[in-house]
């Protein structure tokens, strides 16, 4: 790593412009993912990116699926390797390709190492990158080069490999990366929730594992006036609304038909549904979802850190939701907002009920938000990691 002397002034309250020296390593950082927008993943990779240069480090991201102009994105290769790893998928599986979503081989990749932006990193930091992004042959020559390789665990794919969830993982084996040769020793993994961290820890006990939330833009999310929001969106502005939002709404594993179930007792409450399955709505419109809804409801069977909530927090708006993975880490009960019983659409309905009578969880919502998820704390705890 280049190392260099840089100047940083700093104003003091009632005192002079002082000017002092620091020794800093000016490190080359290297986002990569499979998408740049698209996923829950993708999502949080490109606002940490945001958060690194706000901070003032060089980083770039690298995808196969760009979606904007952004000139610190760049992409690489085509959708041949997914289409090459979904067919290998279909015959291993013997699955119809509806049905191979939940699964990857990680058998077939773009060229990542080629590409200038990868030769001029430093630091290399995966995201999610499956579906014919990263093969585990270009992980193992990444792992050999000598660059220092970070991995944020999005999901449980890195250490149970095929899968991307699991009821258990496996303890006492060997880790699914060893057994690929690739030493998950020598792998930096970063745990979005503390809950992945325990379980990336069990599966990989001589991996280091560090835990760090994603982050939220709070300019973006920040709480708004709820009759305004919904004005903007052409709600009514009267009565309780509930809001579920997923990319696919019928995701059995993001729990939709329990939320349908905790409605049919609670006549008077109104469902805003958005995602592939319901209402479509722009990503900078969000805010406003979030901020018209008396409540959002996260009836997910098991998840890491979703954004969603994190997002809904952010905007001042208490959250309902299971129990499970990470989402504890997220809603304090009876703070914030309220943690059901896992598969119970009862109690799942009393904990919209507590909250709507609840309002002042909304203002505890926006102070634990700010807590929790900011991007300046979240890219100083990345960037000593990197600097290590």
């Amino acid at each position: 790593m280049k190392k260099c002397w840089h100047i940083t002034l700093i104003r003091v309250r009632k005192l002079p412009y002082l000017y002092f020296f620091s020794y800093f390593c000016n490190v080359k950082v290297l986002l990569i993912s499979t998408a740049e927008c698209t996923g829950g993943g993708a999502i949080a990779a490109k606002r940490l990116l945001a958060a690194l240069h706000g901070e003032g480090v060089d980083a770039r991201m690298l995808v196969r699926d760009r979606q904007t102009d952004d000139p610190l994105v760049s992409a690489v290769g085509g959708k041949w390797p997914k289409a090459a790893e979904r067919l290998r998928l279909m015959w291993r599986l013997r699955l119809p390709l509806s049905r191979t979503w939940p699964y990857d081989l990680m058998s077939d990749g773009v060229d990542i190492l080629s590409t200038q932006e990868y030769r001029e990193a430093d630091v290399v930091h995966l995201h999610w990158v499956n579906q014919g992004m990263l093969s585990l042959s270009q992980l193992r020559k990444m792992v050999s080069s000598g660059k220092k390789i970070l991995w944020t665990l999005h999901d449980e794919w890195p250490y149970l490999g095929l899968e991307h969830y699991r009821d258990e993982v496996p303890a006492g084996t060997t880790p699914f990366l060893d057994r690929m040769g690739i030493p998950s020793k020598k792998i930096h993994f970063i745990g979005c929730s503390e809950w992945i961290a325990r379980r990336a820890k069990k599966a990989m006990p001589e991996a280091s594992v560090t835990h760090i939330n994603n982050c939220i833009p709070q300019a973006l999310f920040r709480p708004l006036p709820r009759s305004e929001a919904r004005r903007a969106l052409g709600l009514d502005e009267n009565g309780k609304t509930v809001l579920f939002c997923a990319q696919n709404v019928r995701d059995e594993r993001k729990g939709f038909r329990y939320l349908e179930e905790a409605l049919q007792q609670l006549p008077d409450v109104r469902p805003l549904v958005i995602g592939r399955g319901g209402l479509t709505l722009p990503p900078e419109r969000m805010p406003l979802a979030y901020a018209a809804a008396d409540v959002f409801v996260t009836p997910s069977l098991g998840d890491n850190l979703p954004n969603t909530v994190a997002e809904a927090l952010s905007c001042g708006t208490p959250c309902v939701g299971f129990a499970v993975g990470g989402i504890p880490e997220m809603i304090e009960h009876g703070k914030t907002g309220y943690l059901a019983r896992p598969r119970s659409s009862e109690d799942l309905a009393e904990g919209i009920r507590r909250v709507l009578s609840h309002p002042e969880y909304g203002k505890e919502a926006a102070l634990a938000a700010r807590r929790l998820f900011s991007p300046e704390k979240v890219a100083k705890a990345h960037l000593a990691l990197y600097r290590m």
